[in-house]
């Protein structure tokens, strides 16, 4: 067994962020592992024996924090912004521990934000493999109808395709419309508010009012608060079945996910996740298959040659049409 652990996992665990963004940190060229630097995304680690940096600086495991955030409009939800706008990071002063946001609240955008150090968690949170729900009242202009909901829980034509199946209702109303509950377990970007502009009802003001366990419920606008002992361990048992799953998937022992996977859509960045299991038929159940289709592709023509004979029967008979004088219109 190859020596360590993947150095994407350790960053994540220390608190360095989210198992992604650790993977770009790498890709960059700013950590090292015994003073060389390290670009590859398989290399392995020992966080007891090995002196890993960033920056020049020693990464070691720091106690785990967890608290939630009732995010402004107006900051940008990242560690640094490259334009100079207010970051999350504004708000949270006080907190000593090196926390970073666990998915993303756009710009304009307002609610419950969890901030955490633990990247295992930060990666189960956010990858949709794992559909953690997000609620959310969307201030949309104008009143949806019954249609307008349906379609909304079906799905709709969105950036990266169409959305999945999410619970949508009406909530309450404001002075331009309807305020509209809508849960979802995806992460695309700005997909709430084009999933309402999808059916006609664009969003004015969008708060997040939960995500997974924990709930925004009382807490001021801009204030954060850490969680309780209830919050914590409803998230362990999370973070536990998450990891039990991949454990027992295809029958092996759990093993550490390669690098570079596909992100949330969106997504914020969103954090690489479980990978789907390369899917491989036995020779029984690959005659099936052929055979499904062969009756398959029987069915349909079967099907097709019924539908001529009918049209056939319908046609009129040539000689029926003799003696017929066309319609003209006279100038």
């Amino acid at each position: 067994m190859p020596h360590g652990e993947r150095l994407q996992k350790i960053l994540a665990r220390a608190g360095v962020g989210s198992r992604r963004a650790c993977e770009s940190l790498i890709l960059e060229g700013r950590v090292s592992v015994n003073g060389v630097v390290v670009r590859e995304l398989g290399t392995r680690a020992d966080p007891a024996t090995d002196r890993i940096e960033i920056d020049g600086e020693v990464i070691s495991p720091e106690k785990k924090v967890y608290l939630v955030l009732h995010k402004p409009p107006g900051y940008v939800t990242t560690l640094k912004d490259p334009q100079g706008r207010p970051t999350v990071m504004h708000l949270l002063r006080d907190v000593r521990a090196r926390v970073f946001p666990v998915g993303r609240l756009d710009y304009d955008s307002e609610g419950l934000l969890f901030m955490t150090n633990d990247g295992d968690l930060a990666h189960i949170m956010t990858h949709p493999s794992w559909g953690v729900d997000k609620t959310y009242l969307a201030y949309v202009r104008g009143v949806p109808g019954a249609a307008d909901l349906s379609r909304l829980r079906a799905g709709v034509p969105v950036a990266g395709g169409i959305s999945a199946p999410a619970k949508a209702r009406i909530a309450g109303r404001h002075s331009g419309g309807a305020i509209v509950e809508i849960t979802i377990h995806e992460g695309r970007k700005h997909q709430v508010k084009d999933m309402c502009a999808a059916v006609g009802h664009p969003v004015e003001r969008l708060i997040r009012i939960s995500f997974g366990p924990l709930r925004l419920g009382k807490l001021e606008m801009g204030s954060f608060r850490y969680l309780t002992g209830q919050e914590v361990k409803a998230l362990m048992a999370l973070l536990n079945k998450a990891k039990k799953a991949r454990g027992n998937r295809a029958g092996n022992p759990p093993q550490d996910d390669p690098p570079g996977g596909n992100s949330e859509q969106g997504r914020p960045s969103q954090d690489s996740g479980p990978r789907n299991a390369s899917v491989r038929l036995a020779p029984f159940e690959m005659a099936l298959a052929v055979l499904a289709f062969a009756f398959g592709v029987l069915l349909v023509t079967s099907q097709l040659l019924l539908a001529v004979d009918s049209w056939r029967e319908r046609l009129v008979p040539l000689e029926r049409l003799e003696g017929i004088v066309p319609y003209r219109v006279e100038p």
